[in-house]
């Protein structure tokens, strides 16, 4: 397949969204001279800043509803991952025999450089943009792309023929992959060069029918690699382990105490995360000089444990990026570890996963002296697991739960009650949507409110 393929088809992208993945879709197919109809269930106010960014191309828009006409004479369909597979409109489309792709499907088919792939529950992100840097250095023109809030096909014209034995010329491609994208990728039966898990531990379980189900998907990223490819995976981990026992490809161990051994550890919490891009530095053929001389330029990614501000001796810490109990359980735990003279005082709560909060909820209890929480159903769940907590045990460290109506007034609430060397943490473990646009609307909520208490 080549770019020129899609001159005059017509194409149907379903799903424009508000995280960017729609727009990169829609604007590369019109770019490439195809006749494109985006569609989304969203109304025009809603999706107002993604038109923006394609005004000026030819793209026809039927938003706030689907059509099936668009479904059944499309000669290709391009759904958005947040789309469930059982719509109706998909299975209209494959009656019809109209061929339905997904942006990261078409990317493998036309990428001319290797892929090194990023997965796992969390750190996918971080350790993304970590091999990036650091492969950058010698790489020049290598890509970050994925899922990072804007699709894969916007990076695909900056990348050129290269790799390993040119990399003067072009590549590698770093790309995060999220589940649902490799699921596309499974039915394409294609993996990346590289692969790298970081963990794995239970979420979108409104979506997957189990954390088995949802494991799976996971595992795609090397399920298709060959003998000559590269898995990389934490050590020490039982369950990942077992899940990659199968592989065929060569597999690599990270340490995250390598990381912590590395002189200048600011990345102290990201550990992990910096052990498993050595890895793939070393793959790269770059030295362990090159990489010390670069860890403390490394920079870190917005709403994964992010200083955002140091008010009156109180530091505020944007951790949005944790949307599942599991993610929360680590911000806590590595707040602890660099707060221990201070008090803790987290923001969290939000939309529920179908995920278990029990754990997290007895992490809160336990290290956390006071609790700010933002409505929504996983907050409803994580009460009902403080009151079960508090029936077995009366020897907790939290001493107050406040409810706010919004991010401004969660961090007004935590303000009054933090002092000096004390920190906020906002640190959700769970979804986004019921008053945010999406996780990286809520930090930046976050953000925006800190700087009106300066």
């Amino acid at each position: 397949m080549v770019k020129s393929d899609f001159k005059n088809k017509k194409v149907t992208i379903m799903g424009l969204g508000i995280s960017g993945g729609g727009v990169g879709a829609a604007e590369f197919f019109a770019k490439a001279g195809a006749r494109v109809l985006v569609t989304d269930l969203k109304t025009r106010g809603k999706l107002r800043e993604s038109l923006g960014r394609l005004k000026g191309l030819p793209i026809r828009y039927i938003l706030g509803k689907h059509r099936q006409e668009d479904f059944k004479n499309a000669d290709l369909i391009i759904k958005n991952p947040g789309v469930p597979n059982e719509s109706k409109f998909l299975a209209l489309a494959k009656k019809s025999g109209v061929p339905i792709e997904t942006d990261v499907g078409i990317f493998f088919d036309l990428c001319p450089a290797p892929v090194v792939g990023v997965t796992g529950t969390k750190g996918k992100s971080t350790t993304a943009f970590l091999i990036h840097q650091i492969l950058k250095r010698k790489y020049k023109n290598a890509v970050l792309g994925g899922n990072i809030g804007k699709s894969v096909l916007e990076v695909l014209p900056k990348i050129k023929k290269g790799g390993l034995a040119s990399p003067s010329q072009g590549g590698p491609v770093i790309l995060e992959l999220s589940s649902f994208q490799l699921e596309a990728l499974a039915e394409k039966k294609k993996s990346p060069h590289i692969a790298v898990i970081t963990n794995i531990f239970p979420d979108h379980l409104n979506r997957y029918s189990s954390f088995a189900q949802y494991a799976k998907a996971k595992m795609n990223i090397f399920r298709f690699q060959k003998p000559e490819d590269f898995l990389i995976i934490p050590e020490d981990n039982r369950l990942l382990e077992k899940l990659t026992k199968n592989a065929r490809s060569k597999k690599i161990y990270f340490s995250k105490i390598v990381a912590k051994s590395i002189p200048f550890l600011s990345l102290a919490h990201n550990a992990a995360n910096l052990a498993a891009a050595i890895e793939i530095a070393k793959l790269f053929k770059i030295s362990r000089k090159e990489i010390l001389s670069l860890i403390p330029r490394l920079k870190l990614l917005p709403h994964r444990l992010e200083k955002v501000g140091k008010i009156k001796g109180v530091t505020y810490i944007n951790d949005s990026g944790a949307t599942n109990p599991g993610a929360g359980i680590e911000a806590i735990k590595a707040a602890r570890s660099l707060f221990k003279n201070g008090r803790l005082i987290l923001i969290a709560g939000g939309e529920d996963k179908n995920l278990d909060y029990s754990v997290f909820a007895g992490e809160i209890l336990k290290n956390a002296d006071f609790l700010v929480l933002l409505p929504g159903s996983a907050t409803e769940k994580m009460k009902v697991e403080f009151q079960k907590h508090l029936a077995r045990t009366k020897n907790l460290k939290l001493k107050a739960v406040i409810d706010a109506p919004d991010m401004k007034q969660a961090v007004i609430h935590a303000r009054r009650l933090a002092q000096k060397r004390d920190a906020v943490l906002l640190s959700p473990a769970a979804a986004s949507f019921n008053l945010f646009q999406n996780e990286f609307d809520r930090g930046e909520q976050f953000v925006k409110a800190v700087k009106l208490l300066q």
